[in-house]
């Protein structure tokens, strides 16, 4: 199935805009390569899925999945938008419950591809439920694709997938039903992406550079 809304490509080519243009946090200084997504860029496209899920969904109520940590930005400027959406169109105002979980992947032989959830035991409450995942970042896709089979199981009535940011790494082949941006195969951090708990708290989407990979490395952190 095609995505309802398929994303911005940000080609592999381009190169952003230099830190220097914009108010970023005095830490986090020499530490950018570039901001690739201007938060207000950034805020208008959500307003724009926002739209798009309400529409595709339609009256039909919504149980909202928030991926913590790196998806709690997201997550809450599109279900505002939302609400907002449905507030002042013509039909009937649906009902939103959300829900926010952590999910761990095992990489060992025992349990390869397998996806834990941490934060919530029981997800039978889905049962029924047009569920709407809200990640940050989708990479390779394999953990999305686990984890939708997991929803799924519950006997949802549909599982859609919203993500901020899709990369183009080799090899994946998943496309979330609504995306903001393709990007690059870059180490993006802001808009509550992080890098080891750092970068959170940048109002726009920017690409790390290797001083600041040093820098907010966990070695080099421990050492300070």
């Amino acid at each position: 199935m095609e995505p309802v809304s398929p994303g911005i490509i940000i080609p592999d080519d381009y190169k952003g805009y230099h830190p220097d243009f914009f108010c970023t946090p005095k830490l986090y200084q020499g530490s950018l390569e570039c901001v690739l997504l201007p938060g207000g860029v950034v805020r208008d496209r959500i307003e724009k899925l926002a739209q798009d899920i309400a529409e595709d969904i339609g009256n039909e109520p919504i149980f909202a999945l928030c991926v913590l940590k790196g998806g709690y930005k997201f997550f809450t400027d599109l279900i505002d938008h939302i609400k907002k959406y449905n507030h002042y169109a013509t039909r009937n105002t649906i009902r939103i419950s959300v829900d926010f979980i952590r999910l761990k992947s095992y990489k060992d032989d025992a349990a390869a591809g397998q996806v834990q959830i941490i934060g919530k035991e029981d997800l039978s409450v889905l049962t029924g439920q047009n569920v709407l995942i809200v990640e940050d970042v989708i990479d390779t896709g394999r953990t999305m694709k686990e984890l939708l089979t997991l929803v799924k199981s519950y006997h949802v009535k549909s599982a859609k997938v919203a993500s901020l940011l899709v990369k183009r790494t080799k090899g994946n082949f998943y496309r979330p039903d609504y995306c903001g941006f393709e990007v690059p195969d870059k180490f993006v951090v802001g808009y509550a992406i992080d890098y080891n708990e750092y970068f959170r708290d940048l109002d726009h989407v920017c690409v790390i550079n290797e001083h600041g990979k040093k820098r907010f490395s966990t070695s080099y952190l421990n050492r300070n």
